[in-house]
């Protein structure tokens, strides 16, 4: 059986670590890329976008099809990585906190 004042208790002390993890998941910065490097993204770990460079090397009219095409995934491969480095670094944050019970996914309930 559980105790569940224990357990309350730690559900706290995980909600403090995680909204320290968010302030900490701001400050990084993941680079992700389209088209072998030409166009990057810049994201923080809360998934907002920083900047976006582009190889001159495309800068044509011409190619601004493909130069939006290549924007997109890389905005959106930037912020896969995001997602993945804020699951790992809330994992870490919270790891040994909670009871294992399987199925049960907190996750959502602290904005992951």
């Amino acid at each position: 059986m559980f105790d569940m004042m224990k357990i309350m208790g730690r559900v706290k002390e995980a909600q403090g670590k995680i909204k320290e993890v968010h302030a900490r998941l701001a400050e990084m910065t993941i680079e992700g890329e389209a088209g072998g490097g030409m166009v990057r993204a810049t994201v923080n770990g809360k998934r907002q976008v920083l900047s976006i460079d582009i190889d001159p090397v495309l800068l044509s009219e011409k190619d601004k099809e493909m130069i939006q095409d290549l924007s997109v995934a890389a905005v959106n491969n930037a912020c896969e990585k995001a997602e993945e480095l804020a699951k790992v670094e809330l994992k870490k944050a919270t790891e040994g906190m909670l009871p294992n019970i399987p199925g049960l996914d907190l996750g959502g309930m602290f904005g992951a």
